[in-house]
């Protein structure tokens, strides 16, 4: 009589070992971390003064591109869903752009600035101001038409910024000098006041009578 065999098959998945889309989405989960992260220090490094450059967007972008945007990049490095130490900093930076951009005078006033580089720059390369970014004669420039826009622009809105900060500076000085004068002013009245209320106090209350004749 044949005996039953005691082995069992062998199963043909293990329970323990992750399947192919557990590693897929492991994986894809990890790469948008690493995306949420690289997101977070391009922001951080970008020039503040420009919130085109911190929102990664072209001066060209309208109000809607300019808010759908920014509720992207917030949702995609908000501080909950990014480890990255400084994501506040990186989401403060991109609510301060999307506010500075929706602002219409601050917004009117940043591409003038962009503007008047971007004439500078066709100007030193002979081209009228009426010339397209997209015109055949700025393609193939080193740096790129694009780096040269930005690299000129970043260096008027720097001498802006220091224009504006000097003229703070002077006001807050005016200021100052006008309070201390004030100041001045009031403890001069003040003294004198002190002053005439000792002269006075040195005078007798009454004149001595006069001596009888003999």
């Amino acid at each position: 009589m044949s005996s039953a065999s005691s082995s069992t098959p062998a199963s043909s998945s293990r329970p323990n070992e992750p399947s192919a889309d557990d590693i897929e989405k492991l994986l894809n989960r990890e790469a948008t971390a690493f995306q949420r992260e690289m997101e977070v220090e391009r922001i951080l490094k970008a020039f503040k003064l420009n919130p085109y450059d911190v929102l990664d967007l072209g001066e060209e972008a309208t109000p809607e591109e300019i808010k759908k945007k920014y509720r992207q990049l917030s949702l995609f490095i908000h501080p909950d869903k990014t480890p990255h130490p400084r994501a506040p900093d990186a989401f403060d930076l991109l609510k301060k752009a999307e506010s500075d951009l929706s602002d219409k005078t601050k917004r009117e006033e940043l591409d003038a600035v962009i503007n008047q580089a971007r004439v500078v720059l066709l100007k030193n390369l002979g081209l009228p101001p009426t010339t397209r970014d997209d015109d055949p004669k700025l393609k193939g420039l080193t740096p790129s038409w694009r780096q040269q826009i930005l690299a000129k622009s970043k260096e008027f809105l720097i001498d802006e910024e220091v224009r504006r900060r000097k003229a703070v500076k002077m006001n807050l000085a005016n200021e100052g000098l006008e309070a201390r004068k004030k100041e001045e002013e009031v403890n001069a009245k003040k003294r004198k006041a002190e002053e005439e209320a000792q002269w006075e106090g040195t005078l007798p209350d009454s004149l001595p009578s006069p001596q009888p004749l003999v």
